[in-house]
């Protein structure tokens, strides 16, 4: 078969086309629905398919450039795809800031972010402390440091010119994000006008100084944290890049300069295939609006991108589980062509992070570099038929989510109308009842629940969903962080707060033997949520011997987990002997016998429709927990 051509090895099996393809899946599933069998709606709105072919992506333009090539879809280096290894270490002293900021320097990390509280640094010695040691001009400095920018950036020029460092070798960012800070906290800084004048400052004094140190910041990042999915992210941080944009050019800056400071930091979350796609659609978008401003220099269309790993969804109950998330979730960033990654460690969201912590989120990187060489390969997801059609949804519903805040007025205007925030209320409203009814899961913590484990000492949760009064000097209502785990977590921690005895829930076990072992394990997922304690049973064979386990145990709950069919045989003698002594409750929803179970006395059915929130908060009411 010397020089046979690959497809030649084709020749024989027939072409089969989408329409036979069809037909074929919908034999198979024998009248049962294709569309709601089979595809399936992603939060973004995407209907995603249960197979691509190519035909799926013969209308995709871009498919023709390289790495390298507008609309740098594929990233915008042609070798390799590097991305540096970031940590950030919150300022509260500078030499200690600076012992760690050396020590993870020399474990790995090749950017540093330094989170700067203020007042911590106020004069060119106290950044002096902070940058000792490190080498300026081959480490990626970031700075964090809300409004105390503007003096940060002033005493960092001081330094480099002090210790005389080739400017041009300074990479980094300022993060300075004033509409940001309006977006997070509902008000300017000062007020509009100084706000943008002291941004625009900033580009006009060290833009030329500093060229490859970007000093505005876009921080998408937050609109993850609050809940939003990948269309909102997008379009949210890309009207502000462009509110940005607008804003500066309309001051006599140009449109290259402003470009080419702008730094987008973005989210990363569970969507394994979601999130690398959204790295493509967002360099894709920003080249074309930037390109629509009529920049000089080609190096204005192309986006830096920051990313870190997402804060939404990880949990307080069953935390090593965050490491499986934040693995997946740096997978994405890497395979989707970030400039920089910080995987926060596992435990950030409830405590100050361990050495340990850190150690795990700092290698997970180095792994992916060094032992899976994924900087090896430019573009690693370019070609695959789903992540393609994934990259072209995406920008096709980001770019009409966008011209809907552009025809508004921009994104100021959207945020001052409260559009952006109704935009995410109303999606963590839907995933919250999604989680609820258990149509999505949280491993650990809505499903799967680890009943052995008891609240972390010195938990220390952010309050993120609370409905806390606003000031009355607001512009816009803020941005709130949303962690989808929380609700659950008070539930379980409302439990062990509890002084009283820890509730018992008994499983009455009873009859046949595939239902009953499905209840069972239904019944004890859902108690486990709210840190009840399950007994569990091998299974009775009459109602009688059942009640005397019972009784031995004295319970507060007895759940009948057994058939529908068999139910009525067992529940009025079990509700004769324990009704007033123990909340009983059945597992499932048996409608031929349901309204004589409920005529017997029967109030409580857990079943796959069941508002596991709303029930458990029931419960705990019932017992006086809460």
């Amino acid at each position: 078969m010397s020089g046979t051509k690959g497809n030649d090895l084709f020749k024989d099996f027939p072409v089969v086309s989408i329409e036979e393809w069809e037909e074929k899946i919908i034999q198979d599933l024998k009248g049962v629905d294709y569309e709601k069998k089979l595809v399936w709606k992603s939060p973004e709105g995407i209907s995603v398919k249960p197979y691509y072919r190519s035909e799926h992506l013969e209308q995709l333009g871009y498919l023709n450039s390289h790495p390298g090539e507008f609309p740098y879809t594929r990233g915008f280096s042609k070798y390799g795809n590097k991305w540096d290894i970031r940590e950030d270490i919150l300022v509260k002293q500078p030499d200690e800031a600076n012992h760690k900021a050396l020590r993870v320097l020399e474990k790995g990390a090749t950017a540093l972010g330094f989170i700067v509280k203020k007042g911590s640094v106020k004069t060119p010695d106290d950044l002096e402390k902070l940058l000792d040691g490190i080498e300026l001009e081959k480490t990626c400095i970031n700075f964090l440091s809300g409004t105390e920018t503007p003096k940060i950036i002033s005493l960092f020029a001081e330094i480099t010119k002090k210790r005389r460092i080739n400017p041009g070798k300074i990479t980094g960012s300022a993060n300075y994000d004033p509409i940001g800070y309006l977006t997070n906290n509902g008000k300017y800084i000062t007020n509009r006008e100084q706000d943008i004048n002291d941004a625009a400052g900033l580009i006009e004094k060290y833009s030329k100084k500093f060229p490859f140190f970007r000093l505005i910041c876009v921080n998408g990042i937050d609109f993850c944290n609050a809940g939003a999915s990948a269309v909102m992210e997008l379009a949210f941080s890309l009207a502000t890049g462009n509110e940005y944009l607008s804003i500066f050019t309309g001051m006599g800056l140009p449109v290259d300069l402003v470009a080419q400071n702008i730094q987008f930091n973005l989210g990363s979350g569970s969507n394994y295939f979601m999130e690398i796609a959204k790295l493509r659609a967002a360099r894709m978008l920003w080249a074309r609006i930037v390109q629509a401003w009529e920049p000089k220099s080609e190096d204005s269309l192309k986006t830096y991108i920051h990313s870190e790993t997402s804060d939404f969804n990880k949990t307080v109950y069953d935390p090593y589980v965050n490491m499986l998330r934040i693995t997946t979730e740096a997978m994405a960033s890497a395979i989707g062509g970030t400039n920089s990654l910080y995987v926060k460690p596992f435990d950030r969201n409830f405590k100050d992070s361990s050495d340990f912590s850190e150690r795990i989120a700092r290698n997970t990187q180095i792994i992916l570099k060094n032992e899976a060489y994924f900087d090896k390969v430019t573009d690693p997801s370019a070609g695959s038929y789903y992540i393609e059609s994934l990259t072209d949804s995406l920008v096709s519903e980001t770019w009409k989510l966008f011209q809907q805040i552009e025809k508004a007025g921009g994104y100021i205007v959207a945020l001052e109308n409260g559009f952006i925030q109704e935009q995410i209320e109303e999606l963590c409203r839907k995933r919250s009842m999604n989680l609820a009814l258990r149509k999505e899961v949280l491993v650990g913590t809505n499903q799967y629940v680890n009943t052995r484990e008891s609240a972390i000492e010195n938990v220390k949760v952010e309050e993120g969903n609370g409905s806390n009064k606003l000031p009355d000097n607001l512009v816009a209502k803020p941005l709130k962080k949303f962690r989808v785990a929380e609700v659950f977590e008070e539930l379980r921690m409302n439990t062990e707060k509890y002084k009283g005895k820890t509730p018992e829930v008994f499983l009455f076990t009873y009859g046949d033997k595939k239902m009953r072992k499905a209840r069972t394990a239904f019944a004890t997922n859902l108690f486990a949520i709210a840190g009840f304690i399950i007994v569990d049973n091998i299974g009775f064979e009459t109602a009688e011997e059942g009640l005397n386990a019972v009784k031995k145990k004295n319970p507060e709950m007895v759940v009948l987990c057994s058939s529908d069919e068999e139910y009525p045989e067992i529940a009025d003698t079990i509700y004769q002997s324990l009704s007033g002594k123990t909340i009983l409750v059945i597992a499932g929803y048996p409608k031929k016998s349901i309204d004589n179970l409920k005529e017997t006395g029967y109030k409580h059915f857990i079943h796959i429709k069941t508002d596991v929130l709303d029930v458990l908060r029931n419960f705990q009411q019932e017992l006086k927990i809460v």
